[in-house]
């Protein structure tokens, strides 16, 4: 039984959730390539409601470490458990495969907690860009990453490999650097179990710190109980450690064993939060309700 109360059912959804599904054939075709270099996508382990679009328009957004996470998240469909499939040494060059197939031009990828890994999962990266590049060095590639924090009881310790893990996946060169802080501060607790907010907020400042020249990224769901005020002290929490790019959008409940949504922001209420990012320093913004992490991640690229 789920320890949460009942979600509304999916016709009662706003109008402005209601999201394309995308020509069948496009869909399949990514899905081949996907499933014949046994590779994992956020697009379906994390059920995006923008898969549809993004699959008719050729692009995917790859998991790297397998279908299971060592954190347990109440937001995220994603599979969880302590003892996760073992380091895949031939994923990094089926995704290089995969993205050759597919013909991408812009890559995004990221990966499930792997706490159980040395280096808490910063070689899955690595490797994946590495194998993307020995292809095709023109590709640009974005990042994804968890927080690489774990392993070490003395909190400088732990702060010193976390900076080092980062300082691994930033010297590869992504052409942007994404981690998000998911939620309010009030909220952390309770949506991102084993994370916290400010250790998301130091691992930002500390990308900007090794990697200057290399734009942050992060994003935040709405819908978790969280009030205007709190969102926009997040968003100032962000510009404080130079965070450049922003995502906001609408949380929706997974299944039952998820927590539920608290309430729909409209599109007018994304729109005034977008005006207000962009007012704090924010170079790039996508606020919507479907906008996703790295849903149209390339046209962070282009204007707004």
């Amino acid at each position: 039984m789920s320890r949460y109360s009942a979600i509304p059912p999916s016709d009662r959804l706003p109008q402005w959730l209601r999201s394309p599904i995308g020509n069948a054939s496009e869909l399949e075709a990514v899905q081949t390539v996907v499933k014949q270099q046994r590779l994992h996508t956020i697009c379906e382990e994390g059920r995006c409601p923008n898969r549809g679009e993004c699959y008719a328009s050729g692009t995917a957004t790859f998991l790297l470490g397998g279908p299971i996470c060592t954190r347990s998240c109440a937001f995220c469909q994603v599979d969880k458990g302590q003892a996760p499939n073992p380091f895949d040494a031939g994923e990094a060059e089926r995704v290089a495969e995969a993205v050759e197939a597919m013909g991408l031009r812009y890559v995004v990828l990221t990966a499930v907690a792997r706490d159980d890994l040395a280096d808490h999962g910063a070689c899955l990266f690595t490797n994946a860009m590495a194998a993307i590049r020995h292809r095709n060095p023109l590709i640009a590639i974005e990042v994804l990453t968890p927080d690489f924090w774990g392993g070490h009881r003395d909190e400088s310790e732990a702060i010193a490999a976390q900076r080092q893990r980062l300082a691994a996946v930033l010297e590869a060169e992504p052409v942007c650097f994404n981690h998000n802080l998911e939620t309010v501060e009030r909220l952390q607790g309770e949506v991102r179990r084993g994370a916290t907010y400010r250790r998301s907020l130091g691992l930002l400042g500390a990308a900007r710190e090794l990697a200057p020249h290399i734009p942050t990224k992060s994003g935040l769901m709405l819908g978790l109980g969280e009030t205007r005020e709190e969102v926009v002290a997040a968003l100032r929490d962000l510009r404080a450690v130079d965070c450049q790019r922003l995502t906001l959008g609408q949380y929706l409940r997974p299944s039952l064993d998820h927590i539920p949504v608290n309430r729909y922001w409209t599109p007018t209420e994304f729109e005034e939060l977008a005006g207000v990012a962009r007012d704090l320093g924010f170079a790039d913004v996508r606020s919507g309700p479907l906008v996703r992490s790295s849903y149209h991640a390339d046209k962070f690229m282009q204007p707004t």
